[in-house]
């Protein structure tokens, strides 16, 4: 709650708005009640006449309009106030992610974090469009109400002022259960969520092994899970509301039977005062239920920003990005890697104090078993992840004082698996230009990539629909379609991790082609397997275990290496066993 408070205090503008739009709503609902018995008075009591109350019946309705522009006043404020803080939070949870993407894609589920980022952060709304203006106002209206009635009648405002307390202390008991409840309902979700993604993501797969039914079963137990921590929510919730009506029927009751007695046995009060503190009794409570009907739902964004705030603590190495710009954009950078070191967690080591330079131009294979090491080495030269210790120095100079736009300007990285977003094939080609290209230079760049043909036998050409992820296109249409965003950039840096594997024999050579004239005015450096891409490149780095076993030339790690000898000696037909 506390981090709330203090987000809902930064918003000084929205919560100035809110206390002004409450005192005007309490002093309209002061004058409408004096005037409405002023009205009465004036014709049942004193026998006047319906044109001497005409000025009042104005003023009435000007109170009641004025009433109901600023409560939707107060409203819309806290409506603007909560699409503010969820645009803020949903920034800062993307800015996290971004600063180290990688290590936010495998660290927990997906689904997880995507309903942290829409769920949780939708149920933060609450607190900001609904409890926390109904608090303002349920802390000045009765305020300004107990005011009033004390200056009519004491005894009543003795009476409220004695009541109306065990209502904030209803609620904070029930309060303390409600949060722990709110937090499993929030835990719920995010599991159901979770497993809903997951299960949808690898139904294909699910299915090829027979798990369908048992995996559905599983989101079955998650959906009652979650409902029934739900319906417990809500249980306390309706208990709650009971409590508040007791207290508040009870209080107006005894306010109800002092004024009564006072007014007809005793005569110690006269008709007006009666009627006034009668019809404000029932406001100044209404104001308090509503915040008590209001507080169960602050409860739950309260559990739901507890589960952001927990995801935006949890441990990162956010990659480091300094102001500087490359002197020569297009010609590529002197790569220096210096005793870097990583593991994933702290639990298995990556990589162990690798060391090797890379000059500009060079064509660099990366090599070893799998879980060597290759594609966490890969991911660091990229700039998608910070080594644990070591540097990389570009230029001699630290990556972390490049800046972030001037290194991705410089690369390309083609992986086993690019992605393709929602879109068209055209906006998926121009991904990674940020000026304007012409349709020219998008159809050379395909066809380069070897995927012109392909795109101009569909009925739409360039402007063809894909599917988020790629759907609609084979994974050696990825590659080239990612190739393409590569030729069209023109980068001085590209990397490839293992790009082929998985390909037909045709459309490997397609690639293999393509990535050759892509690399003639680059520095290359590929995450490889097959051995003619091996013994084409100026220098190949071993790895086993995450270390450096050996570094050369083809021709020296045949003479020197006898892990590198093994190696090749597994190969058949080009191909890795």
């Amino acid at each position: 709650m506390a981090d709330l408070k203090k987000m809902a205090k930064s918003k000084r503008r929205h919560t100035l708005v809110l206390m002004v739009g409450s005192l005007i709503i309490g002093a309209s609902i002061i004058a409408q009640a004096y005037l409405i018995v002023a009205i009465v008075d004036h014709i049942f009591l004193n026998n006047g006449s319906f044109q001497d109350v005409i000025p009042q019946f104005g003023l009435l309705a000007l109170a009641l309009i004025i009433r109901a522009l600023f409560s939707y006043v107060n409203g819309r404020t806290g409506i603007h106030m909560a699409a503010s803080v969820k645009k803020q939070l949903r920034e800062t949870l993307l800015k996290k992610y971004s600063r180290n993407p990688l290590q936010a894609s495998i660290k927990g589920q997906s689904g997880e974090k995507v309903s942290v980022l829409m769920d949780s952060v939708d149920e933060v709304d609450s607190y900001f469009s609904h409890y926390y203006p109904i608090r303002i106002q349920a802390t000045i209206i009765p305020l300004m109400m107990l005011i009033a009635i004390f200056s009519y009648n004491w005894v009543s405002g003795l009476i409220l002022l004695i009541t109306a307390p065990f209502i904030p202390i209803t609620m904070a008991i029930v309060g303390k259960n409600t949060q722990q409840k709110s937090e499993e309902q929030m835990e719920k979700l995010s599991i159901f969520s979770g497993r809903f993604l997951d299960l949808l993501q690898g139904l294909a797969t699910l299915k090829f092994f027979g798990r369908a039914k048992e995996k559905k079963e599983d989101l079955r137990q998650s959906s009652l899970d979650y409902r029934e921590a739900t319906m417990k929510v809500l249980k306390i919730a309706f208990l709650s509301s009971l409590m508040l009506e007791f207290i508040s029927m009870l209080s107006t009751a005894l306010v109800a039977l002092e004024v009564g007695l006072r007014l007809v046995v005793y005569q110690q009060l006269s008709f007006f005062t009666a009627f006034f503190v009668l019809i404000l009794v029932p406001e100044f409570f209404a104001s308090l239920k509503e915040l008590g009907s209001a507080f169960h739902t602050g409860r739950g964004s309260v559990a739901a920003a507890k589960r952001v705030q927990e995801e935006l603590e949890e441990d990162e190495l956010p990659v480091g990005w300094g102001k500087e710009t490359f002197k020569n954009p297009s010609m590529p950078p002197t790569i220096e890697l210096q005793n870097l070191s990583f593991s994933y967690g702290g639990e298995r080591t990556a990589l162990d104090n690798v060391s090797t330079v890379i000059p500009p131009m060079s064509h660099v294979a990366i090599i070893g078993p799998s879980g060597a090491g290759k594609s966490t080495l890969l991911n660091i030269l990229s700039g998608l992840i910070r080594p644990e210790s070591g540097n990389v120095l570009l230029d001699h100079k630290s990556m972390a004082t490049y800046s972030e736009e001037a290194w991705f300007t410089q690369i390309s990285y083609i992986s086993q698996n690019p992605y393709i977003f929602s879109g068209t094939i055209k906006d998926n080609i121009i991904l990674g230009v940020s000026e304007n290209v012409s349709d020219l230079e998008v159809r050379m760049a395909a066809e380069k990539a070897g995927i012109s043909h392909m795109i101009e036998r569909l009925e739409k050409g360039y402007d063809t629909a894909v599917g988020e992820g790629g759907r609609g296109l084979s994974g050696g249409e990825k590659q080239r379609v990612a190739l393409a965003r590569a030729f069209l950039k023109k980068p001085t840096i590209i990397l490839f991790d293992e790009p082929t594997v998985g390909l037909d024999l045709k459309t490997e050579q397609i690639l293999q082609q393509s990535m050759k004239e892509l690399g003639q005015k680059a520095t290359v450096i590929t995450v490889a397997h097959r051995l003619h891409t091996i013994k084409e490149a100026d220098s190949i780095l071993l790895l086993s275990h995450g270390q450096v076993k050996a570094s050369g030339t083809h021709e020296q790690l045949l003479r020197e290496s006898v892990d590198y000898q093994n190696m090749v000696m597994t190969q058949q037909g080009g191909r890795a066993e």
